[in-house]
């Protein structure tokens, strides 16, 4: 086989541990010299591609790849960016192969979710029609949790360890106020449209005086008069109430609580903030005094309090995607397969990115409690896990040490810009 570059990127909403796949990708690359010679990184994602922007790793010393490991956001730059179908827009296509045959990438792994795995999928078929044929990986990552096939996504257990634990300390919180002060709290978490985030707030507690008391989840249509007996319920039983809301909550007619009335670049409707719209309802309806919070980037950049399950998986997969594109696959994604709950096993398998691309996973019912507002001792046994572990970054003067690249940029070998 002949020896030819690899190009990796990231893409959408970054997470904790997504450079942990990073470094898996290209520790597992330099391992392999005499097949894939270097790995150039996308600057801000695929557009670093398009614009013939890439970084090159090869500049990078090997205990800076490591330190990915411990290092939160994305490190060469993601991007919102979704790419069309080849009849909507052949020249992004053209322009893709024409970088690649430039600086001899015969590899191509994209680390990202739904619509990452649909660019993955797009380009290892199109890039054959074009006369140029790439291998073509996609890399799971995503907060959500809603990837079909793999039994979890990368990147979810460090954030369902995160709200997790925020919710334990608010509630302390407000339970040590509520006497007096503070009865309602409310906590806003990432999912759109699948409730996994919002379902690890449940691991919280488990007896029924512990928070949190209500769980929104967007499979659960949002019924007003309910949720606000439930609220009172609890805070006349146990003084508090503790609720967690997934920022896809939604009525029953399939409005969000908290649409903007706008769109983000991959054709998502923007959301606002629901904590608001329903602490309101609360103070409304009811009276009580309240506090909320969004958690929005502070769940998914806290690397600090990341699960180790999830990091060990998110090196994982970036090594196994490698691999896979040494042995001559294409168009698949590594996929995480559960062996066992207790003790916890898992194990790398593939599955072909036409399954994974543009599908979504959601919580099935059988994890959500009968009445609508709590999780199933069947969700916990499938959370428990991946949120175990910890992986601390190192720490200098009180504060977490994260690493800065070089981020040498390749040399640019087309004349013709591309403008995205």
């Amino acid at each position: 086989m002949p020896k030819m570059n690899a190009f990796y990127a990231q893409s959408g909403g970054v997470t904790a541990v997504i450079n942990a796949s990073a470094a898996g990708v290209i520790e597992t690359a330099r391992k392999h010299k005499n097949r894939i010679a270097n790995v150039y990184a996308g600057r801000n994602g695929i557009i670093g591609a398009l614009t013939e922007d890439m970084i090159d790793t090869n500049k990078e010393s090997a205990a800076t790849i490591a330190a990915l490991m411990h290092t939160p956001g994305g490190a060469f730059g993601s991007a919102r960016y979704k790419l069309k179908g080849i009849e909507e827009n052949r020249r992004e296509y053209e322009r893709l192969i024409e970088v690649f045959r430039a600086h001899n990438i015969g590899y191509f792994f994209y680390n990202g979710g739904n619509d990452s795995m649909d660019t993955a999928h797009k380009v290892s078929l199109i890039s054959k029609k074009l006369g140029y044929p790439v291998t073509a990986l996609g890399v799971p990552k995503t907060v959500d949790n809603d990837l079909p096939v793999t039994d979890n996504c990368p990147g979810f257990g460090s954030v369902a360890k995160y709200v997790a634990v925020s919710t334990k300390e608010a509630a302390l919180d407000v339970l040590s106020m509520a006497k007096t002060s503070t009865k309602v709290f409310v906590l806003e978490v990432m999912g759109r449209h699948a409730g996994w985030i919002a379902a690890a707030g449940g691991l919280a507690g488990r007896k029924s005086a512990d928070a949190p008391h209500i769980i929104l989840f967007p499979e659960v249509p949002f019924n007003k008069k309910a949720f606000l007996a439930r609220v009172k319920e609890c805070v006349e039983r146990y003084e508090y109430c503790v609720i967690v809301v997934s920022e896809g909550a939604r009525y029953e007619n399939g409005k969000f609580l908290a649409e903007a009335g706008t769109r983000d670049a991959f054709g998502h409707a923007q959301l606002g903030g629901v904590a608001p719209v329903v602490a309101n309802m609360v103070r409304e309806k009811l009276g009580y005094k309240y506090h909320y919070a969004v958690a929005d980037y502070l769940q998914r950049s806290a690397r600090h309090i990341a699960s180790a399950t999830d990091v060990k998986q998110a090196y994982a997969v970036g090594q196994a995607a490698v691999k896979m594109a040494l042995a001559g696959e294409t168009s698949v994604m590594p996929v995480i397969k559960r062996v066992s709950d207790s003790p916890y096993r898992w194990k790398i398998e593939k599955a072909p990115l036409s399954r994974i691309a543009n599908k979504e996973k959601m919580l099935p019912p059988r994890y959500i409690s009968s009445d609508g507002f709590g999780i199933t001792e069947a969700a916990r046994r499938y959370l428990q896990p991946l949120i175990h572990g910890e992986d601390y970054p190192p720490f200098i003067k009180g504060l977490p040490k994260y690493v800065e690249l070089k981020a040498v940029a390749v040399k640019r070998k087309l004349n013709t810009e591309f403008v995205v």
